[in-house]
């Protein structure tokens, strides 16, 4: 058996710690997740602004398209996703999301000017298209130029930008709520997202590409020198020794695609990634991102109150993944997984059980305090570890591929949620959540028996401890 690469920990000489200008790559780049963050948030605030006739600036929605306004965007961002991912293999990391740039430009001005319901869902699709895209590209883009032992922090920045995002999004809707409630209030909300979209391009336009990305093209200099630009001398040398070794393995191999998947252990982790995404959309919390004002009016609390309320979400959210940052540093990424899976589902249970209680003011904030625990959990220990694992997992020559499948399913699935959700809610009320509480403990027994640990280790090290693994596994069955 040939001798196994060693892994670089955070203790090893290989390990550095990244330079300042790995930061700031990650922070330009993690732009694209701001953009994520807002467009997904913005519309909690929008919708009750866009249920109001046209006659009052409005669009007329009512829960069917309400639901299918907000799902638009998601079920672009799924397409977005596998795209982006097949993109980013062929033409970079770095091209990718100037090009995505352009596009959150376009999809937040088309949303801004949109005169019907049609109108609308086009250009959500639009958006949607650059959220996916981001979604699989930016978080693999800093996967690969973050050094193995600070990766877990780098990564999920992604998801701080994500939530920070969201939490600019509640707070400028509460702002334009309360000061500008008449007509038209939705449409500057929307339109806000062009600004941070502007940002990103000039950013990215003076960013260098991922090594491993050209690793894979087998331009080998190129990739040194990068290396060279983001780590101390002699730690540039040592990664890219292993980068090259790991790219000219992949290089005797056909390109990553569809026929990948039937190498067992490629397989495998595939499947890993796509039921990790659908499990993530299938706590529901997009249902309360999405929907927190709709959930609070129906509770019984006014309309401004609702989306001023959701402020809260936003803060918690950015508390929680700092907290989840924090903890990546000293935790492993499955025990925060699982504990944060078992407190969301005692948490829906409870938010299910709130809707039991006579409505009034006092129970509205039971609700919002409730919704709160839930993020909580999400946020630290399930969000932040997601993006992280997707970007981990997967061998180089189908990365990006990869990546955008499993996104894609989750997309689906939180397209899915966004779509039914103010259906199941005006039809079900509270007892929507028992539903998501239910799903959520199968889920916690998939994750604890699958989901692998990647904590402290390079990707190369990780593909060929994973390939490793399956064989022996499979060595010491019989027959």
């Amino acid at each position: 058996m040939t001798p196994r690469t060693s892994f670089a920990t955070p203790d090893s000489p290989a390990a550095d710690t990244p330079t300042r200008f790995v930061r700031v790559i990650a922070a330009v780049a993690t732009l694209g997740a701001l953009l994520f963050g807002y467009d997904t948030g913005v519309i909690s605030g929008a919708l009750p602004f866009m249920e109001l006739g046209p006659e009052q600036g409005g669009l007329g929605l009512t829960p069917v398209t309400e639901g299918l306004v907000t799902s638009s965007l998601v079920f672009g961002a799924a397409f977005g996703a596998l795209f982006g991912g097949r993109l980013s293999d062929w033409q970079g990391r770095r091209r990718t999301v100037l090009l995505l740039a352009v596009i959150f430009f376009a999809g937040a001005l088309g949303t801004a000017l949109a005169p019907t319901t049609a109108i609308m869902v086009v250009f959500r699709l639009v958006l949607g298209f650059a959220v996916g895209g981001a979604s699989a590209t930016v978080p693999m883009f800093i996967a690969e130029i973050a050094p193995a032992a600070r990766r877990g922090q780098l990564v999920t920045h992604n998801e701080l930008m994500i939530v920070t995002g969201q939490l600019l999004a509640y707070t400028s809707n509460a702002v334009i709520a309360n000061l500008w409630p008449g007509e038209h209030a939705w449409r500057y909300m929307l339109g806000l997202a062009s600004l941070p979209a502007v940002l990103l391009f000039l950013g990215m336009l003076f960013m260098p590409e991922s090594p491993r990305w050209y690793a894979s093209k087998q331009r080998f200099g190129e990739a040194l020198a990068v290396l060279q630009r983001i780590r101390r001398a002699e730690a540039a040398q040592a990664e890219f020794a292993e980068i090259k070794q790991r790219a000219q393995q992949a290089a005797t191999q056909e390109k990553g695609g569809w026929g990948d998947l039937r190498v067992p252990w490629i397989r495998k982790l595939v499947v890993v990634g796509v039921v990790f995404g659908i499990a993530v959309q299938l706590t529901g919390v997009n249902s309360i991102m999405y929907f927190a004002p709709t959930i609070l009016r129906a509770t019984g609390l006014g309309t401004e109150a609702s989306i001023t309320a959701t402020i809260a979400n936003g803060v918690v959210s950015v508390v929680s993944v700092v907290i989840g940052i924090f903890l990546l540093g000293r935790v492993g990424r499955r025990p925060m997984v699982i504990t944060g899976q078992a407190g969301i589902t005692v948490s829906l249970v409870l938010l299910g059980g709130c809707f039991l209680l006579p409505e009034s003011t006092v129970r509205s904030y039971v609700v919002l305090a409730v919704m709160l625990v839930f993020l909580f959990f999400m946020q630290s220990m399930i969000s932040t570890v997601y993006w992280l694992v997707t970007a981990e997992i997967f061998p180089i020559r189908l990365r990006g591929f990869a990546m955008g499948v499993a996104i894609f399913a989750q997309w689906i699935s939180n397209a899915t949620v966004a779509f039914t959700f103010p259906i199941l809610i005006n039809a079900l009320g509270g007892n929507t959540f028992f539903i998501l509480a239910a799903v959520n403990i199968a889920t916690l027994v998939f994750l604890v028996k699958y989901l692998p640990e990647t904590r402290g280790r390079t990707l190369e090290a990780l593909e060929e401890q994973f390939q490793h693994d399956y064989a022996e596994a499979h060595r010491s069955k019989p027959g």
